[in-house]
């Protein structure tokens, strides 16, 4: 299932504002962002960090790569937005990981984008902003 016109948060102006006067919430490798929006359902971006990382390359170098860490994030979130409460606007903003950190949670490096522990991470973050019903 697709997520609706009016499930996307989108525009510069919107986005700036949950940025700029949201609440954020972070664990291992991605943040949260939360705003209330006195909607009776929530809005969200995916978003990915930008810079350089360890080795000087960019964090998501790859389309490849960047594609995929959205599209894990959007699935992960699609499948626990049930038990979310609604009225929110949101953004996830996704760090690669490193291949210790993925070591150090019991993944193996080629297995750091894999949608358990994307649903781990928004786990962890809903349950940090309160938001789980």
């Amino acid at each position: 299932m697709r997520f609706r016109r009016k499930e996307r948060l989108k525009g510069r102006k919107e986005i700036k504002e949950v940025f700029g006067k949201g609440r954020r919430y972070s664990c291992h490798g991605a943040k949260l962002f939360v705003l209330e929006n006195d909607l009776p359902y929530n809005r969200i971006c995916f978003t990915l960090a930008k810079g350089k990382g360890s080795k000087g390359a960019s964090c998501f170098s790859r389309a490849v790569s960047r594609n995929r860490a959205k599209r894990l994030g959007r699935e992960a979130f699609r499948l626990m937005k049930s038990g979310i409460k609604n009225g929110y606007d949101l953004i996830l903003l996704v760090y690669p990981e490193s291949d210790n950190a993925c070591l150090n949670n019991g993944l193996r490096p080629r297995d750091r984008h894999c949608l358990q522990s994307r649903q781990k991470q928004l786990d962890s973050l809903f349950y940090k902003a309160g938001l789980l019903k």
